[in-house]
């Protein structure tokens, strides 16, 4: 996400190591790489524009502290910048109705479907709300059943009606339904529609007319780039819709759409999709995206994903375990499985600050926990739980069974082994301090 433009704006940084202070000249260098690497990303030229004036002029209204450089003052600026062109805060969904309405549209191929089924899931999973999914797009064959599979994933009930061709008429009966149900949110999904065909256009507005949906959320697939920014102001005009959603954000790696698109409609991002699974959706945070994009990581989505998948309950279990040096293959293996639930492992990464830059050579793939979860599948019960017991006949059997080799096999066991160590040293406070009391004293230490 955003690897190209984050390079580029590294580059044009490099413009200001070692001054020891901002210039108009070396400030409007700067720019001019930034403007270049904005452009690069797709970004809408009036915007690129206007976002590197208001930089330049508020670096030149900055006096540089002895304690920090140009660089670093610049790199402040931008990240402030930055996260007022996105948005500047978080937008959430209004939720406040006893029934909230909420109708998603946007063009062919978007991703409208399976964010409507993540939509779905998110309110359900984080807002203790009772969905229900409507199949209004009547046109793609399929559509209908893949809401289908989608709600059935999620386990959320859907209305649809196979005999209808008007749109309009199943998302009335839809919001009817909803209210003789007792539910309080009703997801809309509609056909995608193009901006110049004026009978959809006009058969969306109807399908507006006659829900009044407290949200209309745009679905765009970030990777248009400026194609999609263009898209968004031609349904604005006819929709007014309350927000933006960005799909696909983990397959673009230039990042226009997010950074023009408030600007250019004027209308907050509200979800970001970042991945297939039906959990890979995102409320839209500008701060934490401007961070990423200058390659601060994203340490507070971090958190929260994490928390998202670990239990309070099992997480004290384990600590328990870790103390008394407990922790064996069926704890990594269930913390492997935990993490897998978090993301790609490129995406969870990217949030960790300085780890993006020094990997983004690094082809790092979502199966790369495959090879070491075979190896524990073909441990037996006792062995999984008793480590320190496999001996030597034992991992050539491991080996045998999990298709791997014995160094992969002694490789695991060995980092296992020094991770028990450091993690039962971690558990014990005045182990803990000890450690890095003595770290200075460490030969080689960098």
């Amino acid at each position: 996400m955003f690897q190209n433009l984050q390079d580029k704006l590294d580059r044009a940084f490099h413009v200001l190591k070692g001054q020891g202070s901002i210039t108009e000249v070396n400030v409007a260098e700067t720019m001019k790489e930034i403007r270049r690497a904005l452009l690069d990303a797709d970004v809408n030229y009036k915007t690129a524009k206007a976002f590197t004036d208001e930089v330049k002029e508020q670096a030149l209204g900055q006096n540089v502290l002895t304690s920090i450089s140009p660089g670093q003052l610049l790199t402040k600026i931008m990240n402030d910048e930055l996260t007022e062109l996105m948005g500047g805060e978080v937008v959430e969904l209004d939720l406040t109705q006893p029934l909230t309405i909420i109708l998603i549209a946007g063009l062919n191929g978007a991703g409208k479907t399976t964010f409507s089924g993540k939509l779905a899931n998110y309110l359900k999973a984080t807002k203790n709300k009772k969905p229900l999914l409507v199949a209004g797009d009547v046109y793609r064959p399929a559509a209908i059943d893949q809401l289908e599979v989608l709600a059935g994933q999620v386990g959320v009930p859907v209305y649809l009606d196979r005999e209808s061709t008007d749109p309009v008429a199943i998302a009335a009966a839809g919001v009817e339904h909803a209210k003789k149900e007792g539910h309080n949110v009703v997801i809309i999904d509609t056909a995608g529609r193009l901006a110049i065909d004026e009978a959809l256009m006009t058969e969306i507005t109807a399908v507006k007319d006659a829900t009044n949906p407290h949200e209309i959320l745009f679905v765009v697939d970030s990777m248009t780039g400026q194609d999609a920014v263009n898209t968004a102001k031609a349904f604005n005009d006819r929709l007014d819709y309350s927000g933006v959603v960005l799909t696909k954000l983990d397959g673009d790696t230039r990042g226009g759409a997010a950074l023009s698109i408030k600007s250019v409609v004027n209308k907050p991002i509200k979800f970001i999709g970042t991945g297939e699974k039906l959990d890979a959706l995102d409320v839209f945070h500008p701060d934490r995206m401007a961070s990423r994009i200058l390659g601060m990581g994203d340490v507070v989505s971090l958190v929260e994903r994490a928390q998202q998948q670990f239990d309070e309950k099992e997480a004290a279990e384990l600590q328990k375990k870790i103390r008394k040096n407990k922790f064996d293959f069926n704890d990594f293996k269930s913390q492997i499985h935990q993490i897998k639930k978090m993301g790609n492992m490129k995406d969870l990464i990217g949030m960790i600050p300085g780890a993006g830059k020094m990997l983004k050579d690094v082809e790092i793939e979502d199966d790369a926990f495959t090879p070491i979860e075979a190896i524990i599948d073909s441990m037996t019960p006792f062995e999984r739980a008793n480590p320190d017991t496999i001996d030597q006949s034992r991992r050539h059997r491991i080996a045998k069974g999990s298709g791997t080799n014995i160094t992969e096999v002694n490789k695991l066991l060995k980092q296992f082994k020094d991770m028990r160590k450091v993690m039962k040293q971690m558990s014990n406070p005045s182990k803990m301090a000890r450690l890095m009391r003595n770290m200075p004293n460490m030969p080689g230490r960098p």
